[in-house]
């Protein structure tokens, strides 16, 4: 099981790769419309506080379960997120 620090540590790292990847391709594609490319971003943050306020939930019973489900959801987000950046192209 990983633990809380780590499992923030890894949310931090997928999603800020994400938000990097998105403003890659904005500098790459200038002369392209960004409100796809700002809407990816925006949803990469809105996960970021999501999963760590669920990180940071105290009133959970079984962590290692919930830190399982945790890791799962950021590895399905970070995939859709993924996809949408490479259908901005």
């Amino acid at each position: 099981m990983a633990n809380k620090r780590d499992l923030k540590k890894d949310i931090n790292y997928v999603l800020g790769d994400i938000i990097e990847a998105v403003y890659v391709w904005e500098y790459n594609n200038t002369e392209k419309d960004t409100k796809k490319s700002d809407a990816i971003i925006d949803e990469a943050i809105e996960t970021f506080d999501s999963l760590i306020a669920k990180v940071n939930d105290r009133a959970v019973e079984d962590k290692k379960a919930h830190f399982k489900a945790i890791n799962q959801e950021l590895e399905d987000k970070g995939r859709a997120l993924i996809e949408k950046i490479n259908k901005l192209g």
